[in-house]
């Protein structure tokens, strides 16, 4: 015979222990730390002679993640004016308006966006998601080599990332020199850090 009494509490405390568990795998927000957060890429010049490499300086974005349901996503803003290449000349003709190249004024802000999979140990090992450039959008998967997350400097936690990817830039419409036998691969880098709310 069943005794209400005992029942009640036992009901109450599988209730207060399921709201506990939802509350604690709810889904995190970081912001991304745009001092600490900068894409970087590597590209050709001059036909194989070189390679040639620059990052952008302002990037914004967040990350989401649900660590206990495996489950995340990325949003991530640069501003192709931020470009830098360590040579002015080359940033100006980068961004400006010749026929396959950034065209920074139409197209001020490139954005990836996708979601975190393949996790193991508790951690997201790629991304599956897309790259908006030169007012195009394609798929562009990234592997992650390191994720990692700590305690914040300023409270809260932080993680980061350093994820990598390729992708052919005459994809997106960006194909200068390409009549001039430079090679049309672009290597990504995003190297993040976010802290959560």
């Amino acid at each position: 015979m069943l005794r209400t009494g005992h029942f009640r509490p036992a009901v109450l405390g599988f209730a207060l222990g399921a709201l506990s568990i939802t509350a604690y795998a709810a889904p995190m927000t970081y912001n991304i730390d745009p001092a600490h957060t900068y894409p970087s890429f590597e590209v050709d010049h001059s036909g194989g002679v070189s390679v040639w490499r620059g990052k952008f300086n302002s990037t914004s974005g967040t990350i989401t993640m649900d660590k206990e349901a495996m489950t995340g996503s990325v949003d991530i803003s640069i501003d192709i004016n931020s470009i830098d290449f360590g040579h002015d000349g080359l940033n100006g003709h980068t961004t400006g308006t010749d026929a396959g190249m950034l065209n920074a004024a139409d197209h001020p802000t490139a954005t990836y966006t996708g979601r975190l999979t393949n996790w193991r140990d508790g951690a997201p090992t790629a991304v599956e998601g897309e790259l908006t450039l030169h007012g195009v959008s394609l798929p562009v998967n990234l592997e992650i080599a390191k994720f990692a997350c700590g305690a914040g400097r300023g409270g809260g936690e932080t993680c980061g990332a350093d994820a990598m990817g390729s992708f052919d830039r005459s994809d997106f419409g960006v194909d200068f020199a390409s009549g001039f036998g430079f090679q049309m691969f672009v290597n990504l880098r995003i190297q993040i850090e976010a802290g959560s709310q």
